[in-house]
């Protein structure tokens, strides 16, 4: 399996994201395996996944991967509509920005970043209009308390 993109903010998130994920195609059942994968086995075992029906709108309700199922919730939520809550039981919850397959490697490796640090105030909506919008967005992200992507 390809290594999934992904970056998380380490140790403890204190914003809106825990971090961002560039899936390669918008295939849930492809994506979601090579991502859980990928996640620290100290987290605990995934168990539930919350995705926004506009980003995949052909999502299965039960994603097999090595050794258990997990179970797909779709919301039709603005909030969820570019993000992906992974659920592991007890142990946490951890909300990811969703980068659309087909973003410009440019464009989402400042997107894995911004979402991944630690003081990023923005959620992946704002997050992706900026990016959307053509603009740098370095000084929207600082002029709304972000201490700037790295």
């Amino acid at each position: 399996m390809p290594l999934p993109r992904l970056r998380l903010t380490p140790d403890v998130s204190h914003g809106p994201l825990d971090g961002a994920w560039w899936p390669r195609c918008d295939a849930l059942e492809l994506e979601l395996p090579v991502l859980v994968g990928s996640l620290d086995p100290g987290i605990g075992t995934l168990t539930r996944v919350t995705v926004g029906t506009a980003a995949w709108p052909d999502a299965p309700q039960e994603v097999m991967t090595p050794g258990h199922v997990i179970e797909v919730v779709l919301t039709d939520s603005a909030a969820e509509a570019h993000a992906i809550t992974v659920d592991c039981g007890t142990v946490g919850r951890w909300e990811l920005l969703v980068i659309p397959p087909d973003e410009s490697a440019r464009v989402a490796t400042r997107l894995l970043a911004a979402a991944a640090h630690p003081a990023n105030p923005l959620s992946a909506p704002r997050l992706l209009a900026l990016a959307e919008s053509g603009l740098d967005g370095q000084d929207t992200w600082e002029s709304e308390g972000g201490a700037g992507p790295r």
